[in-house]
């Protein structure tokens, strides 16, 4: 029997990876018939995923667009994207679809777990309804349970197999199920009381750290006004050896969870006639983050006798955070955005990122970059980057990450 994953992405691939390590035949579907062509050919396109690993691990993964080839599979796992609409509501578009798809060819006995990050009821309501279709019950016929990804893309401290697992399906046995599928990847997995407790767990543990990174992009508009260094002010707190947690402000936030679960939480709540104002109104800052920087890009220039327009731009680090590639809400693609309708002449140097798309940019040479440009922005500090060399080479510097701070250049402003 083999592990079927449904999207092949961020979330899908390395856990295809995992199983596949530990022996199990993997067949991973993904509608994106060049993914499957480069899979089938032994060839990542995700970092976390090398190359050689694929190969090395031969055919035990095998790349599919076709649903039907699923319906052999003890367990499917489904790890579509779950983003947001242009108005800020949940799209479950894709999951809808895989839910609809998967309910076609599912076989008596099959373990589904859901690891896509959604709001709580969506396993009970959205995938039970469309997969018990055929007068199929849960927990009976099939087995469905959801289990939150807790992949932090780049990390190596913490990986597959030693974060614990949370598991909670529809009904025990569903859970017991889906605790067993995970037990061969994950060296403690965490049994929950239903999908409804997993799902709120997701959106906690990001919704934490959005909370708490809103409140520190808030003290350092504030620092800004009162003339503070914010990040003294953060090292202070920080010799507290109890009741303080670091965080650290910076351009805004990124990536596939933490500017999106707010909202999937504010959604739900929505409709049990409950408004989340605290978890909202971090959402709000987070996302306002970006036009403070270009605020502050602003001020520098004008400090220094520049104008916007016309000034060429230097942006450090366009992916969402330092060592990933992964641009998915990255708080550069709003400041580009923001800048080239101010008339600023923008390029952007990023080691993980060959090609801006949405900002119709390619990656530069980072020394002459560095020489042409009037100012120089950190926005991601990747840890290829030497901050000596872009203090030293550059004209201005506007650091939004505190990378700089044991360098004192007049040049030099940090956020």
């Amino acid at each position: 029997m083999s592990i079927g994953i449904i999207g092949l992405g961020y979330v899908g691939l390395p856990l295809a990876v995992a199983f596949a390590e530990v022996g199990q035949d993997v067949i991973g579907l993904d509608s994106d018939q060049a993914k499957v062509d480069r899979l089938n050919r032994g060839e990542s396109y995700i970092e976390d995923v090398e190359s050689a690993k694929l190969s090395l691990l031969g055919e035990r993964i095998r790349a599919t667009v076709s649903y039907a080839d699923l319906a052999a599979c003890e367990a499917v796992i489904v790890c579509v994207p779950t983003p947001l609409t242009g108005s800020r509501e949940p799209d479950l578009s894709y999951l809808r679809s895989a839910a609809g798809n998967l309910s076609e060819v599912l076989s008596s006995g099959q373990v589904v777990v859901l690891e896509s990050t959604t709001y709580p009821g969506t396993t009970r309501d959205l995938m039970a309804n469309a997969l018990e279709a055929g007068r199929r019950k849960v927990g009976e016929d099939f087995h469905l349970a959801f289990s939150p990804e807790r992949i932090d893309p780049g990390r190596t401290d913490y990986t597959m197999r030693t974060t614990p697992k949370l598991v909670g399906g529809i009904t025990p046995a569903c859970t017991k199920r889906a605790c067993e599928i995970y037990e061969r990847i994950c060296d403690r997995v965490i049994p929950l009381s239903g999908p409804e407790a997993a799902e709120l767990s997701k959106l906690l543990e990001n919704i934490f750290r959005s909370v708490n990174i809103a409140l520190v992009n808030e003290l350092a508009q504030l620092c800004d006004r009162l003339g503070v260094d914010v990040w003294e002010v953060i090292d202070a707190a920080s010799t507290k050896p109890f009741g303080f947690m670091r965080f650290e402000p910076g351009p805004g936030m990124g990536g596939h969870c933490l500017p999106v679960d707010p909202f999937y939480l504010a959604f739900t709540a929505r409709e049990h006639d409950f408004y989340p104002e605290f978890i909202e109104l971090a959402g709000k800052i987070n996302q306002s983050q970006p036009l403070f920087c270009v605020t502050r890009i602003e001020r520098v220039l004008n400090d220094n006798g520049r104008p916007v327009r016309g000034t060429k731009i230097l942006v450090l680090g366009v992916s969402y955070k330092p060592g990933v590639g992964d641009v998915r809400e990255s708080p550069a693609l709003k400041i580009l955005r923001l800048l080239d309708e101010l008339g600023a002449e923008l390029c952007y140097h990023d080691p993980h990122v060959p090609s801006l798309k949405e900002a119709g940019l390619s990656n530069s040479e980072l020394a002459p970059a560095l020489e042409q440009a009037d100012l120089t922005v950190i926005v991601t500090s990747h840890p290829e980057f030497d901050v000596g060399q872009i203090v030293e080479q550059s004209s201005l510097v506007l650091d939004l990450r505190g990378v700089t701070r044991q360098f004192d250049a007049p040049h030099v402003t940090r956020l």
